[in-house]
């Protein structure tokens, strides 16, 4: 929204600099609001289309049987986690958060609601947990997934411990895919301290862009030994 406003805002002043006589600075705010008005339509994007084909694809790719466990970490309303409970039709996915406001809207209920609506509410759990410190054993899930959630903690030691926790919790053979727009080559680092395998950092594309390149999310996958 504030893309938006930005934009058109530059587009009446656009419009009264030219009347006034004065293209040169016209010209400027002309181009401003182009920028913002294309950064608002590519957030938009990514809100509503983008980062859920890029999750199908990502998850298609995973060669899942159907019976595994899967746990979305910071779930929110359950995009990730509905997406990837209905490739396990005879499996489950747990989604843990704490339900704070970081996401508009972000509740218990909300996502409830979503999973009654995508028809897999009989194989999801909702917990109320915190990611640097879940309350799961050791190897419990084949399966650990996260989008844009672990950059909500303020602190790097705070967010090298949810990493940790993640993969703690995978099963050998595991494996995990944690998508975020900061930090990703330090979540790479501590995985690699964890000891995971075939750990990678690779950039998921202008279908997940948060106005613009600037705004560009990455994956950071492996698999437990």
């Amino acid at each position: 929204m504030g893309l938006t406003v930005g934009g058109i805002a530059e587009l009446v002043l656009t419009a009264v600099l030219f009347g006034i006589g004065w293209p040169i600075p016209a010209v400027v705010f002309l181009v401003g609001a182009v920028i913002l008005l294309a950064g608002a339509a590519l957030f938009a994007n990514t809100t509503l289309r983008g980062k859920f084909q890029v999750w199908d694809e990502e998850l298609g790719r995973l060669g899942l049987k159907g019976d595994e466990h899967a746990l979305d970490l910071g779930c929110g309303r359950g995009l990730v986690l509905f997406k990837a409970a209905g490739r396990l039709p005879a499996g489950r996915a747990t989604g843990v958060d704490l339900w704070t406001k970081d996401q508009s809207g972000n509740s218990m209920d909300a996502a409830w609601a979503n999973a009654r609506a995508e028809g897999v509410a009989d194989r999801v759990e909702l917990v109320t947990g915190d990611m640097r410190d879940l309350p799961f054993d050791d190897a419990s899930f084949d399966l650990v997934v996260s989008s844009l959630a672990v950059h909500n903690i303020p602190d790097d030691e705070g967010r090298a411990a949810a990493v940790r926790e993640a993969f703690r919790v995978l099963r050998p053979g595991g494996m995990l895919r944690l998508a975020d727009f900061r930090h990703s080559r330090r979540y790479a680092e501590v995985l690699g301290e964890c000891g995971a395998a075939d750990v990678q950092v690779y950039d998921l594309g202008w279908r997940f862009w948060y106005g613009g390149p600037q705004g560009r999310t990455a994956m950071v996958a492996c698999r437990r030994p």
